[in-house]
């Protein structure tokens, strides 16, 4: 990382002798060769970073790790102190050094000639691998303000990266109204019948496949960007799970969005913190998974106040992102039809999760048992999953409720009164009678 900044200074060396007419100013620096001993050098290599790109990697990283590092390199230059607008920067109530913007990177790179300061701006915002990627932005500035005049930010979980080697993941808040989910399962615990199981692996196809569709076989203008998915059928038929497995084993991260902190009565707030959590998403390798998602992408109603105006006008604006998303977005319903129109008219797949049948309850039962404790004699299985249809997720909870009475017994076995108080139980959340 040192190299870095050693390069960093040294253009700016370089800039501020040519601003200040130096007598015998430093020549242009030349970048010393980057070797893999390092988070930030290794991420320089595996992404082939421009001169550039480093140099604006380089800067975003001085406030974390050189917090006096542009006010030392100006003091040299203007001891008495003063300003210098050509090289931007902004000082902040909590940090006591200077905080680069846009502006200042514009000026480490292009100094003060015109052509090279516009030369810059197109490069940033159609060549740079970093802020394509999202991994260094812009803040957004008041109207009238120049769009470089805001803060030059690297994202937190980069930051994170270049220091510890680990990517920090989001966490859930109300910038960020989404959960990660993951799951100590396997494919062989998901029961479902052959059918869905087949629809699923097409996903998974996709999530493989997709680079070399677009971008080897030259597909990218025939093809939307992105997949959309419905899961649809009753609770606790496996469609968390299903999300989870596909990122688990395509090495991706899922994330959960909720709901309640997406929605707002506030006019425009709903779409504000959608387009706050597809922004963040739109270059990463994520699986966006909308549980219970009728409460934001339900069906448009016919117009009679400004609140139903409001309300199709959010259904609207997530059928835009959701369509331009490059990743994949799942959404699930309890019901297909409660979800509108327009989106399943989009949708890649829709995927119907059954209750199970009498079959993969069987399955479901002998895949939860725990396998370190006895089973009592007259536990028959096959009479449990022909007699009561149930989920796997009310199964899950008959077993953990049933190993819990039987630990409380002290038992040395499971016996069939545990379980059938567990399915009475699961009967009565329902509203059914066993």
């Amino acid at each position: 990382m040192e190299n870095v900044f050693t390069y960093l200074k040294n253009q700016f060396v370089f800039q501020l002798d040519i601003l200040f007419q130096v007598e015998n100013p430093t020549e242009k620096p030349v970048l010393n060769q980057i070797d893999a001993n390092g988070f930030i050098n290794e991420f320089i290599i595996e992404n082939n970073l421009t001169e550039f790109d480093i140099l604006i990697l380089g800067l975003s990283l001085v406030p974390h790790m050189k917090p006096d590092f542009l006010s030392s390199v100006i003091a040299e230059y203007l001891p008495n102190g003063g300003e210098l607008p050509e090289f931007g920067g902004i000082k902040t109530k909590n940090h006591r050094g200077i905080l680069p913007t846009g502006e200042t990177a514009q000026f480490l790179i292009a100094g003060n000639d015109l052509e090279n300061r516009i030369s810059f701006y197109n490069y940033l915002h159609n060549q740079s691998y970093l802020y394509k990627k999202g991994i260094i932005k812009i803040e957004s500035v008041p109207k009238g303000e120049p769009k470089l005049s805001g803060l030059l930010i690297l994202e937190d979980e980069y930051i994170e990266k270049f220091i510890t080697g680990k990517i920090l993941k989001p966490q859930l808040s109300s910038i960020f109204p989404a959960q990660l989910i993951e799951t100590q399962l396997d494919w062989d615990d998901l029961v479902l019948n052959s059918n869905t199981l087949n629809q699923i692996k097409e996903i998974e196809t996709w999530l493989k496949f997709n680079d070399i569709l677009l971008h080897e076989w030259n597909m990218k203008a025939k093809i939307k960007p992105g997949f959309r998915v419905m899961f649809y059928g009753t609770p606790g038929t496996g469609k968390t799970l299903t999300a989870s497995l596909l990122g688990k084993y395509t090495q991706r991260d899922v994330y959960r969005i909720d709901l309640s902190m997406v929605i707002s009565k506030y006019i425009g707030e709903t779409e504000k913190n959608l387009s706050s959590l597809f922004d963040k998403a739109a270059d990463k390798d994520w699986i966006l998974f909308f549980d219970e998602a009728d409460a934001v992408f339900g069906k448009r109603t016919s117009v009679k106040d400004a609140h139903d105006k409001y309300a199709n006008q959010e259904v609207s604006y997530l059928l835009q992102r959701i369509e331009n998303h490059p990743g994949l977005v799942i959404l699930a319903s309890n019901f297909k039809t409660n979800i509108d129109a327009a989106f399943t008219r989009r949708f890649q797949s829709i995927i119907e999760f059954e209750v199970p049948s009498y079959g993969e309850r069987l399955k479901l039962w002998q895949n939860n048992l725990p396998k370190g404790i006895k089973i009592d004699e007259d536990v028959n299985l096959n009479e449990l999953s022909k007699k009561y249809d149930i989920t796997g997720a009310n199964i899950v909870n008959i077993i953990q409720y049933a190993c819990l009475r039987t630990l409380e017994d002290q038992n040395k076995s499971i016996n069939l009164n545990h379980l059938l108080q567990g399915i009475k139980k699961e009967y009565a959340k329902e509203g059914k009678m066993m």
